[in-house]
């Protein structure tokens, strides 16, 4: 429309452009390319700020407003990805450009369907963008799930990461062992930080509360545990090799479980061929020099356990907490990813005190309004168009399902920008008409007396957590009460 607006120049006063002209035919053209579209997005994690990176860098009037329940922003980079893998967390950096940009602000301490409805935010927006993740954890629906000493992956982390929800969670570390329910990058994240030298970790930004549990925690082994093979399981290379690196402890791979791979793995995609050989050179060759050394001499140790699916949580017989659980030895039928695993008669049972399930995440529904696929925990759409709601869109794990790293997370968010830039351009959302945007929430929001945060504010917060975990040599200290938060971020 941008070049359209030159050619009519050419043959239009000037004072007729500026009054959008008598010329119906061009009026609606002439002011739509003046308009300013107002967009909003639920969420702040890495689907969010894409979603926002991609619509401000090819629309170049847009306003974006990223509304957070959280106080500070960043989602899962912030409580999700490992302390241990900061280079991880430089992808806040670009976040951090995008939010300072004249077209984009960001709310924190807003939670949209309680402070703020859907149909508000529809009403003072053009276009509303759900990327408001996975917020709930897949259960594994067996008998003793809820009892003490059983955790949930999403809890656990959200603990050691400083989730302000999950800080209350005090977990019971005097296990020697660990069982970790699910096979994925979280469930070695866990194994990994179970397992560290306190020393390592110490140099991140685990919070303080979690540093001294851990110095505390007796877990010296920990199994990791699938339903199905080698073949099926869906943690990366990266995360592998962290663990067959990992100091002072050694791994405990049953060479029965590989012995026939090697073949089996010739014409398989490169990524499961290296992850699949480097599980196979761990399990059936033994180490030399430094490494066998290490290994020989570690006290802690880890292992993966195929071909098992979880039955019961067996309590102890004198305190009721969690004393072991039961497994199925499952067969597996079909091959590669689709492969099913079907429980047989047989049955192993594992001692353990700390029992971690790892089977996934899951979305949850924000509004009655809102279609939501329970069955699959997302929103159903199609390219990130929300079916059969006109103006609302959705992106990241709520669009597609929490699967996939960072890099997945990105082109997911950019297709869904590039569905609203093509609506918009199309004229299927008319950004000719106004609409009031953070105008109309801001009044909400006072009028209910919410305290939003600014990304000015969140500096503020940032600046003390840096300045915190340089005194005790960290990248940062977390600031885990939301009260706290508050304060700082309105000093």
């Amino acid at each position: 429309m941008f070049p359209l607006f030159l050619r009519c120049s050419i043959f239009l006063p000037p004072l007729q452009l500026s009054a959008c002209s008598s010329h119906a035919g061009l009026r609606r053209t002439l002011c739509t390319s003046l308009d300013s579209p107002k967009v909003c997005i639920v969420g702040s994690g890495p689907a969010g700020f894409y979603t926002a990176q991609h619509l401000l860098k090819h629309h170049k009037r847009v306003h974006v407003d990223i509304y957070e329940k959280q106080p500070v922003p960043f989602g899962l980079v912030r409580y999700g990805v490992a302390p241990d893998h900061p280079e991880v967390k430089n992808v806040i950096n670009s976040f951090t450009q995008t939010a300072q940009s004249d077209r984009c602000a960001f709310f924190g301490n807003v939670v949209i369907g309680r402070d703020v409805t859907v149909e508000e935010l529809k009403q003072a927006y053009h276009a509303v963008v759900l990327s408001y993740g996975a917020e709930d954890n897949r259960l594994l629906g067996i008998p003793g799930e809820d009892l003490p000493g059983v955790y949930s992956a999403r809890t656990f982390v959200g603990w050691y990461n400083g989730l302000p929800e999950n800080q209350s969670l005090d977990p019971d570390l005097t296990s020697e062992t660990a069982v970790i329910l699910g096979q994925g990058n979280v469930a070695l994240d866990i194994a990994r930080i179970l397992l560290s030298p306190i020393d390592l970790l110490k140099k991140t930004d685990l919070t303080e509360r979690a540093l001294e549990a851990l110095a505390r925690s007796h877990v010296k082994r920990v199994w990791i545990v699938g339903r199905r093979g080698p073949l099926q399981v869906a943690f990366t290379i990266k995360e592998l090799r962290e663990m067959v690196n990992l100091p002072g402890a050694r791994p405990l791979l049953h060479p029965a479980d590989f012995k026939d791979l090697r073949e089996a793995i010739k014409d398989a995609p490169r990524a499961r061929k290296r992850l699949t050989e480097l599980m196979v050179k761990t399990a059936l060759e033994s180490p030399m020099g430094k490494e066998g050394e290490r290994w020989a001499s570690a006290s802690r140790e880890w292992g993966l356990k195929f071909l098992r699916s979880p039955q019961v949580i067996l309590p102890s017989s004198s305190n009721g907490r969690a004393a072991g659980i039961r497994l199925a030895v499952t067969r597996l039928e079909g091959s590669g990813d689709s492969a099913l695993a079907v429980p047989t008669e047989e049955y192993e049972d594992l001692d353990s005190g700390l029992i971690l399930n790892s089977i996934g995440y899951r979305s949850l529904p924000i509004a009655s309004s809102v279609p939501f696929d329970s069955k699959q925990g997302i929103v159903p759409n199609t390219m990130g168009r929300v079916h059969g709601a006109s103006g609302l869109y959705c992106s990241g794990w709520v669009k597609r399902g929490p699967i996939g790293v960072i890099i997945t997370t990105m082109n997911d968010s950019f297709d869904t920008a590039q569905s609203v830039i093509e609506d918009l351009s199309s004229g299927v959302l008319n950004a000719s008409h106004p609409k009031p945007g953070s105008a109309s929430t801001k009044s909400i929001l006072q009028d209910r007396g919410i305290q939003p945060v600014s990304f000015s504010d969140w500096e503020k917060i940032n600046s003390v957590e840096m300045s915190r975990g340089k005194e005790v040599g960290k990248p940062r200290e977390k600031i885990v009460d939301p009260e706290e938060m508050l304060q700082l971020a309105k000093s």
